[in-house]
């Protein structure tokens, strides 16, 4: 498969058919507007970037970006719905069951108790809200290993927000032997438990759920995208240029 260069990371030119039926074991990690920004200054971040199998467009705004490079991408394919997509098309997949980890007390095993009663079996074989600052505790972080091993599940999707998310995958993962395939997804866990609402469709389809979601959580959000994440075209204007370095090189 084929990539195409955005900034300083290698995004998988793929579509979401394509990654679904491709989709099998190692690291997804899902680029946007605020990690590509991230990814200038968080060395770390970098690394876990570097080393993922699958780094897939989750932004319309990059993939709109996309079509002034050379090798533009063929489609966005956003994380938290391509996650329902992923369990939908592997629902009589008896090989795949899934871990959800993240999101606040509670929501997980409300997001087990929904995806389980759309699939129409556990496909989701165990559920656990961390602690909040959970990474920073080695107690802790052992606990989930030994909750995620003994669940028997081959597929964990880790939703606790970036870079947080990618740095614990790439940490842990070799303590997880039964575990093929990691995701990092954001938020998906909320709106799998429908304590969080996605964008209107309308929203979505023009590139505007970023706006959506920063009209929801304006305290949260606001600085996110009006101010950090606007560094991104600055950046990329030096890419169009051929004057954009990359900071880790």
């Amino acid at each position: 498969m084929s990539f195409t260069r955005i900034l300083n990371v290698d995004v998988l030119s793929v579509t979401q058919q394509e990654l679904l039926q491709r989709l099998d074991s190692g690291v997804l990690v899902t680029p946007n507007v605020d990690h590509l920004v991230k990814l200038q200054k968080d060395r770390e971040f970098y690394d876990v970037y570097r080393k993922a199998e699958w780094v897939v467009c989750d932004s319309r705004i990059l993939c709109r970006a996309s079509k002034f490079l050379k090798d533009p991408l063929p489609e966005a394919i956003p994380g938290s719905s391509f996650f329902t997509q992923y369990y939908l098309y592997h629902k009589d997949d008896k090989d795949c069951r899934i871990f959800l980890l993240g999101a606040a007390k509670g929501i997980a095993d409300k997001a087990r108790e929904n995806i389980n009663r759309k699939v129409g079996r556990d496909i989701v074989v165990g559920s656990h809200s961390p602690s909040y600052g959970f990474e920073k505790n080695p107690a802790e972080c052992e606990e989930l290993v030994r909750i995620v091993n003994e669940s028997g599940a081959n597929v964990l999707l880790v939703g606790v927000g970036a870079p947080k998310q990618e740095k614990w995958i790439m940490a842990y993962k070799d303590r997880m032997p039964g575990v093929k395939l990691f995701m990092a997804l954001g938020a998906t866990i909320d709106f799998e438990a429908g304590t969080l609402k996605r964008a209107p469709v309308m929203w979505q389809r023009i590139g505007m759920e970023w706006l959506y979601r920063a009209l929801k959580e304006p305290k949260r959000l606001f600085k996110r995208y009006f101010v950090d994440d606007m560094k991104f075209f600055w950046y990329f204007a030096l890419q169009l240029c051929g004057r954009y370095r990359n900071p880790f090189e």
